[in-house]
């Protein structure tokens, strides 16, 4: 089994089309894959949502739908969600203050890296799947193998 961190940037794609999208889907639909996601990306998700209704991308009906779908997606386990304590706040400052004065590294970002950091440690993940340059770039920074789904790689 292949277990995936995803972050709230990747995530959104699977609900709503857009660039990234396909190679989204793919992975959330292999066989043998584990998607695994912070408690953070459920308040995350919803503020997405929220931000597309203002902007004009989607209805008010839209994000209900895809917050309807996600929470049934974790419900149903296809999403394992993880908490956020301590630790991972702990290793939140340290990646802001070793990171954050070169690059745009933002607190939740760090927040949602320090989980997938934990999770790897465990051995439950192998992967950091997000849509940020700079997150995937600290990411890849701490060793991880990384996807960005708006950059996948050409073979």
């Amino acid at each position: 089994m292949t277990g995936y961190f995803f972050d709230t940037s990747a995530l959104a794609k699977f609900y709503h089309p857009e660039v990234g999208t396909p190679e989204i889907d793919a992975i959330v639909n292999s066989v043998g894959a584990a998607i695994r996601i912070s408690r953070l990306t459920e308040v995350e998700l919803t503020s997405v949502f929220a931000i597309k209704v203002r902007t004009q991308f989607i209805s008010r009906q839209d994000a209900r739908l895809f917050v309807r779908q996600f929470r049934a997606d974790v419900s149903s386990r296809k999403f394992e969600v993880f908490g956020v304590g301590d630790p991972e706040f702990a290793l939140a400052e340290r990646l802001i203050e070793q990171y954050a004065f070169g690059l745009r590294l933002r607190a939740l970002d760090a927040v949602q890296l320090a989980v997938g950091l934990g999770l790897r440690q465990q051995g439950l993940v192998d992967h950091f799947v997000a849509a940020d340059k700079t997150l995937c770039e600290v990411a890849v920074l701490e060793g991880f193998s990384v996807f960005n789904p708006e950059q996948p790689v050409i073979p």
